[in-house]
């Protein structure tokens, strides 16, 4: 067996002399552009690892059974948490590019263009991978023309097959936990006790509710099967069988918290070094980052399913069957 030296295995000749300033090309050296490459490579192999991990969670959810109380359920619960651990360093990131002053930024900042991180595939390929659909992306033109026509083709392909967020919503249809008649009885009681708990403010929530729940699939990634069973989820998540389900759930929603806050990060980020300036790419800059932080919020609908838990001593008591399935013995 050969020895492996530190820097072969790490590839650390190619890695340590990616650095080639613009500036210094054109005899014009400015000091921060060092920092803002290795920022954007570092970025660069953070979207690799999280593209490695959210393929392989992919890949785990496509199968065709997966066990709700087993080490693969574990495995996916593991990989979502690295993610958004890893997003959280992301975030971090952009506190050592703050110390990069708006003045710091104008030495350099024209040499760039039309170079833009909006030209990222591997961050549109990760919010594809996720499940953001192109007709769901604020500036849809934009968001493809700045690729080169490849690039471009991969972000499409990657749309084509599914999605982490398709496979969510598969996996938890298939998790009915009630036969038709004892789910509409746990429906319509769990309903009037929602009713019940509103405030006179909170009255127009029921409507909310009848349009998620009742088969009216609307403008959601999730059916109303789906929401059922993730709020069921929620509802429930002491009992042992759905502790797992519901650490998924919970990393689902710290993962988009985590890009969310990101996208913010990054908009205030760009106000504060551009002020109101065209971006490089020639996008418009803190505008158009914000509208992005509205409309790509990747799983929404999970979190919006917050509006309808009940305190737990409203909860409707399970059935000592149901208790029994999900990993109590009832009494």
């Amino acid at each position: 067996m050969s020895s492996v030296h530190y820097s072969d295995y790490l590839k650390l000749d190619t890695i340590l002399n990616a650095q080639h300033l613009e500036s210094d090309r054109l005899g014009m050296h400015a000091h921060d552009e060092m920092l803002f490459i290795v920022i954007h490579q570092a970025y660069e192999l953070w979207f690799r690892q999280l593209l490695y991990e959210v393929d392989s969670v992919i890949s785990i959810f496509g199968r065709p059974a997966l066990n709700d109380n087993s080490p693969e359920l574990q495995t996916i619960v593991h990989r979502l948490s690295r993610c958004a651990t890893i997003l959280k360093v992301l975030v971090h990131q952009i506190d050592i590019m703050e110390t990069m002053t708006p003045m710091d930024f104008q030495d350099f900042r024209d040499l760039l263009r039309p170079a833009s991180g909006f030209q990222s595939v591997q961050f549109k390929l990760l919010e594809a991978r996720l499940g953001l659909r192109y007709e769901n992306r604020f500036g849809q033109g934009y968001c493809l023309s700045q690729l080169r026509p490849e690039e471009a083709g991969r972000i499409i392909a990657a749309e084509e097959s599914p999605s982490l967020l398709q496979l969510l919503n598969a996996w938890l249809e298939r998790m009915p936990f009630f036969d038709p008649p004892a789910a509409d009885a746990f429906w319509t009681d769990y309903r009037q006790r929602y009713a019940a708990s509103l405030a006179e403010g909170e009255k127009g929530n029921l409507n909310g509710f009848d349009e998620v729940f009742s088969g009216k699939e609307g403008n959601r990634s999730l059916s109303s099967a789906a929401c059922r069973s993730a709020l069921f989820i929620m509802l429930y998540r002491g009992y042992p069988l759905l502790q797992l389900p519901f650490q998924v759930l919970h990393q689902l929603l710290e993962i988009d918290e985590q890009l969310s806050t990101w996208r913010y990060r990054h908009m205030s980020m760009v106000h504060r070094t551009i002020g109101s300036r065209i971006g490089t790419g020639g996008s418009t800059g803190k505008d158009y980052l914000a509208s992005a932080l509205e409309r790509h919020h990747l799983f929404r609908d999970i979190s919006a399913l917050t509006s309808f838990v009940l305190q737990r001593k409203r909860l409707p008591e399970l059935s000592s069957e149901m208790q029994r399935r999900l990993g109590f013995a009832g009494s």
